[in-house]
């Protein structure tokens, strides 16, 4: 059993934060991520800088483009989880675009995710049916999860499928957009969620796109098993003057 799905199984109000690797500067990712394991967050989804960011909103585009001039390359991610897993043990998923994982070679990049101590994959673009043919018996014969996104536009039938093919948990996106912090959440948004929520799925969820502060994350816990954050913490590290001091501030923000 995978760590991510031990974790659901004795946790609620799971908290998921996403680091850009490579940013603010190249090799901040192993202090960032070590504080944030410190802090009390659940789940690290590291973000593999990439040139065309479908589903990224301006921030985050924005740490992907510094990240890049910095030099990150997926090998020095995979070394630099390789450094994190010596002393963080909670869930790591790296998140990225399709075509980084075919220039890598697919095979090849999951082996070499596993090896370094990777839990799982958020892949935005990665169809299911091309999931399903070519990928899925790798990641099962590796315990790795792969994580599939669903939208209010996702109709039911869609959405069992995907968590029929999903593991670990589905990534719930809270509205049709791209990401980005916002202050609330809006009434068409639960209602979005009571209908995910009553379709009694079997794997946990987590909302994402949006959450952004302690209202939004509880407000996320009421109607799934936590939430991600990432364009808010992003901005945190853009302003930050000192990574550990940034980090605990934030997240006792959002726990506290």
């Amino acid at each position: 059993m995978s760590r991510i799905k031990k974790l659901f199984k004795s946790k609620k109000n799971i908290l998921n934060i996403y680091v850009t690797a490579g940013f603010p500067n190249l090799n901040d990712t192993i202090e960032i991520v070590q504080e944030l394991a410190n802090s009390g967050v659940d789940i690290i989804e590291i973000g593999m800088p990439f040139s065309d960011p479908l589903a990224d909103g301006p921030t985050i585009q924005n740490s992907s483009q510094v990240a890049i001039k910095n030099g990150i390359t997926l090998e020095l991610i995979f070394k630099q989880i390789e450094e994190i897993r010596k002393t963080v043990s909670i869930p790591i998923v790296m998140m990225g675009y399709y075509n980084q994982v075919l220039q890598y070679g697919a095979t090849p990049f999951f082996e070499k995710a596993k090896a370094v101590g990777v839990d799982g994959f958020i892949i935005p673009d990665l169809p299911l049916e091309i999931y399903q043919e070519n990928y899925q018996t790798i990641l099962q014969n590796l315990d790795l999860d792969m994580i599939f996104l669903i939208t209010p536009q996702t109709t039911d039938e869609r959405i069992r499928l995907i968590d029929s093919e999903s593991s670990g948990f589905l990534y719930v996106v809270s509205s049709y957009a791209i990401t980005g912090s916002k202050s609330d959440i809006q009434q068409n948004q639960l209602d979005y969620f009571e209908r995910i929520n009553k379709l009694a799925l079997k794997n946990p969820t987590l909302i994402g796109f949006g959450i952004s502060n302690k209202k939004t994350f509880d407000t996320a816990c009421k109607n799934a098993s936590g939430a991600i954050i990432g364009s808010a913490f992003i901005k945190a590290l853009e302003n930050s003057q000192n990574i550990k001091t940034t980090v605990n501030e934030f997240i006792t923000d959002i726990k506290n």
